[in-house]
């Protein structure tokens, strides 16, 4: 019985959910102890590296292994959450749209690189007076805290690839990666929200770049997607993020 485990958790999965789903197909493990070092967002997919047994008691140093990712950022859009699965923080005409700079796109990357402070996403787990970072932005009651901040270092980023994709196979894409997850994740606003903008954006296309980052743990990649937005002056968000490598554990060998 192994006590370090490769597993792929899907899009749409939570860590939990891919946990209960390796319970059910090995019942071998139905009574140890499981906990996985480094969550995924449900948006997220790739390797997840999950303890077993009395492995738990290195989860500290497994959690601060270095993490490796390949991510698509959406220009044109942004969400409270920083992906897709999120409310869009400003309505978008087809005035407001403007093409990236390719040149531009690469200088900032390239800035990537380094240590930096980085602040919790709105939607994530942080304890922030005693409840999770997501209980308050789903109240509404965020903007009266600071956002609490943590250190992270990017040891290298680069552009992979740029393309563009149209409104209809943006809208396919979101939509079946949208009616994987399961949970109260807003799903239902969300996605008539998707439709309605792609309604009026009808015809028209959006940049995407690929961009592939070795980081060090912590790093919240849907966070980065957003900084760059902020940095370029155009709103982004993480389309897809796949986590490719955990310290010596490559998805290359994750079990589905």
């Amino acid at each position: 019985m192994k006590d370090i485990l490769n597993l792929y958790k899907a899009r749409g999965e939570t860590p939990l959910q891919r946990l209960e789903r390796f319970r059910k197909d090995n019942p071998e493990y139905k009574n140890i102890p499981l906990s996985y070092a480094g969550r995924l967002d449900p948006m997220a997919e790739g390797l997840l590296l999950v303890l077993a047994g009395d492995a738990n008691k290195k989860r500290n140093e497994f959690l601060g292994l270095e993490k490796e990712y390949t991510f698509d950022v959406l220009f044109g859009f942004a969400t409270d959450t920083y992906d897709i699965l999120g409310v869009m923080s400003d309505a978008v005409t087809r005035s407001s749209h403007k093409p990236v700079r390719s040149a531009l796109l690469i200088e900032y990357i390239a800035q990537m690189s380094g240590e930096r402070t980085q602040k919790y996403p709105p939607f994530s787990s942080k304890p922030l007076e005693g409840k999770p970072l997501f209980v308050h932005a789903r109240k509404g009651d965020l903007a009266s805290f600071e956002l609490p901040e943590h250190k992270i270092e990017i040891f290298s980023a680069s552009l992979v690839g740029m393309k563009r994709i149209n409104d209809q196979d943006l809208l396919e894409e979101i939509e079946q990666a949208i009616t994987l997850v399961k949970g109260d994740f807003r799903q239902e606003r969300i996605l008539h929200l998707w439709r309605d903008t792609l309604r009026v954006l009808y015809g028209m296309t959006f940049d995407v770049a690929t961009i592939n980052v070795r980081c060090s743990s912590g790093t919240y990649v849907r966070s980065l997607a957003n900084e760059l937005g902020e940095q370029i002056g155009i709103p982004a968000l993480a389309m897809r993020i796949l986590r490719t490598r955990v310290g010596k554990y490559s998805v290359k060998s994750s079990t589905k």
